[in-house]
């Protein structure tokens, strides 16, 4: 049971002072989460507190690589929209 920081990350540092396992570390290109020391929060918290604080859709996956803040979960923005939105703008 572990949590996966993708390469979409920023490295804008919100989780890692939120991990109470300690299991974010920093690295290049993108911060990691120490899968040995990941708890998910279980125990702590209801939800995980990366994905909770995380302003990155797509960011952080669980094991089964779901995103635990999908597209269009933050910004309300329905992913179909987005994109026709995307090719509106490139059209322009």
């Amino acid at each position: 049971m572990a949590l996966e920081i993708v390469e979409s990350c920023v490295n804008c540092w919100a989780c890692e002072p939120l991990c109470p396992s300690k299991a974010i570390v920093e690295a290049k290109p993108h911060f990691l989460i120490v899968a040995d020391k990941c708890t998910e929060c279980l125990g702590d918290f209801a939800d995980p507190q990366c994905a909770t604080i995380c302003p990155i859709e797509g960011a952080i996956v669980n094991e089964l690589n779901e995103a635990l803040n999908p597209a269009g979960s933050l910004t309300g923005i329905p992913p179909a929209r987005w994109a026709q939105v995307q090719r509106e703008i490139s059209a322009r």
